[in-house]
Formats: structure tokens, C-alpha cells, sequence
């Protein structure tokens, strides 16, 4: 690769790296496998930059690229629901409990997620991306976007509050 496109790589993976990161833990929920997916994709644009580096947003490029790459990893036959870690959890103390276990509560019912709602979720409302940007991200319409979202938030709520939610809005 001629010297300034590696250059110009360098400068857009060196900006949008700690986005990349937390976009692909948000989608992943382990930072070993988030590390994984980052690297993936910055490999694939990497091999792709002589035509990616005039996109009008490299870092769009990017992430684009990291999203599709999560959901095309939990395609793949070796993907087990497992997480290893390093360490045993520590128990929590004093006043911190109450959002140390709301975290975990979300992080569970996002696991619970299918990966393109998870993906949707993600995007829409971590990275506060509009239902265009979604779309365009992932490569579906924009209806798709909204169904995703509508029937994630939905399984969220169900999740974390036990209460079924109707079409009409209403409990069950």
C-alpha cells in the first residue's frame, strides 16, 4: 500500500478506535471478543482502503463493516453462548449493588436479544443514530429497522419488568 493511504488509515483507525471498541463490546458483551471483532474488520478495511479511503465517512466504512462482521460471527458453527473470564466475579458493595445489578439485569436481557435487534438497539440508542443512518449501517430498509427496534424494546421491557407488553400498549 502506497505510503499516504496507510497514512490516512492510520489517522481514521487511530480517531475511530475507542468508538469501535465500545460499539463492538455494546454488540458483543465481552471485551475479549469485542477486541476480536475490531481487529476483523480493521484487517477487512485494510485490505479494502484504495477504494474505501474516498468514502465520505471512512469511519461510517468502519463501523459498518464491524456491525456486519458481529452478525455474520454468530453465523458461524464454533459460536457458543459461553464467556470466559479471567477472574471470579466480586461481590459488590455498599451502594453501588443497585446499579451494579441494573447493569448486569440490562446486559442480560440484551444478551436475550436475537443479534440484528441487538445491533438495532445498539445503534439506535447507544450511538444515537437515526433510523436512516440504521439502515444504511446494516443494509435494510428502513421499515426493517423499525420492526427490530419496535419488537427489541419490547422483549426489553419484558425482560426487565416481567410484564408483557400488547400491541395496543396495555399490560398482560
Amino acid at each position: 500500500m502506497r505510503a499516504e493511504l496507510e497514512d490516512s488509515f492510520l489517522a481514521v483507525t487511530g480517531a475511530e478506535l475507542p468508538r469501535l471498541r465500545r460499539l463492538a463490546y455494546a454488540m458483543c458483551g465481552d471485551w475479549h471478543r469485542a477486541d476480536d471483532l475490531v481487529q476483523d474488520a480493521l484487517e477487512r478495511v485494510y485490505a479494502a482502503w484504495p477504494r474505501a479511503h474516498a468514502a465520505s465517512d471512512p469511519g461510517a466504512y468502519l463501523r459498518t463493516t464491524l456491525v456486519r462482521r458481529a452478525i455474520s460471527e454468530t453465523r458461524r458453527p464454533w459460536w457458543r453462548r459461553e464467556y470466559t473470564r479471567e477472574e471470579l466475579p466480586e461481590v459488590p458493595s455498599g451502594d453501588h449493588a443497585d446499579g451494579i445489578a441494573a447493569r448486569l439485569d440490562l446486559a442480560g436481557a440484551l444478551a436475550g436479544l436475537t443479534v440484528k435487534q441487538r445491533a438495532v438497539v445498539v445503534l439506535r440508542f447507544l450511538e444515537d443514530r437515526s433510523v436512516d443512518e440504521v439502515a444504511a449501517i446494516l443494509g435494510v430498509g428502513q421499515g426493517t429497522v423499525k420492526r427490530q427496534t419496535h419488537d427489541a424494546l419490547a422483549r426489553l421491557r419484558r425482560d426487565l419488568t416481567g410484564q408483557y407488553v400488547t400491541e395496543n400498549g396495555g399490560g398482560a
